[in-house]
């Protein structure tokens, strides 16, 4: 049989700003329809940010997020991913506002602390179309990402209440023993969902070496208890991902993670990158896994 691999799409993110791609969807009804595209084109899952509609800065607004998830629910059945990192320098609270609002099937719970950093963008952005950009990507090079045991655990346990699955954002490889820890702990039960972001400053750089690194270490941690995907931040994202087929695992793409669709050219959407990953896991000789076939890899509840 072969195996089903499940693409997530992650439609805008809070790294880049409006300033780098005038396709970079900033309100909720664009939101809306490059998740609903995108699952069209192939996604079993949309990972969602939500943004100021006005301005195109990152915010975790849950009347937003709402609005967007609940848009998204009435066209499709796509199984939705909301964000807990929100953007760098949110609190706690206003990061996990929008679990009990949306109810989402999934959330991101960011398995430990890093320097998260894109500040270089502020570089390459000569003429900015927003007062708040360059100060915003220029704020990363200060200011942590800040995740620790403490915020894990809650974040656990408001996901639970709210029977919200985890996916444990993983950017170097200590993240996955702290997820052992809850695991060990009996917060979260087997399999656990692991997200693999390579390619981000501050984290492990998208190399093929280092993907076998956590793969390994999570394969000899968990054993048979994991579930997998993989992402990879700019020009590595389809190499990356690629293999990360290859390997078994799963794959996201988005315009979260990569503004490009080919060297030197924008991709105009989300389903753009879609349709691509997706015929190269075809090409591999595995099947794109449908949202009901994704919830069953999961252990997720129809919603």
């Amino acid at each position: 049989m072969k195996k089903k691999t499940i693409i997530t799409a992650a439609v805008t993110g809070a790294v880049h700003i409006p300033s780098m791609s005038e396709y970079l969807p900033i309100t909720p009804e664009q939101i809306i329809e490059e998740a609903v595209a995108s699952n069209k084109a192939g996604a079993a899952i949309v990972h969602i940010h939500a943004r100021d509609p006005k301005t195109g800065q990152p915010t975790n607004d849950p009347k937003l997020m709402k609005q967007i998830t609940d848009g998204i629910r009435n066209r499709c059945d796509v199984i939705i991913g909301i964000t807990t990192g929100g953007a760098i320098g949110m609190s706690s609270t206003e990061r996990l506002a929008a679990v009990p609002y949306c109810k989402a099937d999934l959330a991101s719970c960011n398995a430990g602390s890093v320097n998260f950093c894109f500040s270089p963008i502020a570089d390459k952005i000569k003429e900015p179309k927003f007062d708040w950009e360059i100060p915003f990507v220029k704020n990363t090079y200060t200011v942590p990402f800040a995740n620790t045991f403490k915020d894990i655990e809650d974040y656990i346990s408001i996901m639970q209440a709210n029977n919200t699955k985890p996916e444990f954002e993983v950017y170097e490889v200590g993240m996955i023993n702290n997820i052992a820890y809850f695991l060990k702990k009996g917060f979260i039960k087997p399999p656990v969902y692991l997200q693999f972001v390579l390619g981000v400053m501050g984290g492990l750089p998208a190399t093929l070496d280092n993907l076998l690194f956590l793969y390994n270490t999570a394969k000899n941690t968990f054993g048979d208890n994991f579930i997998w995907s993989c992402a990879a931040a700019g020009k590595d994202q389809m190499n990356i991902t690629t293999t990360a087929s290859i390997l078994g695992g799963n794959v996201r793409v988005g315009l979260e993670d990569n503004l490009y669709i080919s060297k030197g050219v924008l991709a105009k959407s989300n389903s753009e990158q879609v349709e691509k990953v997706g015929k190269i896991i075809q090409l591999l000789g595995n099947e794109i896994a449908s949202p009901d076939e994704a919830r069953a890899i999961l252990g997720l509840e129809k919603s």
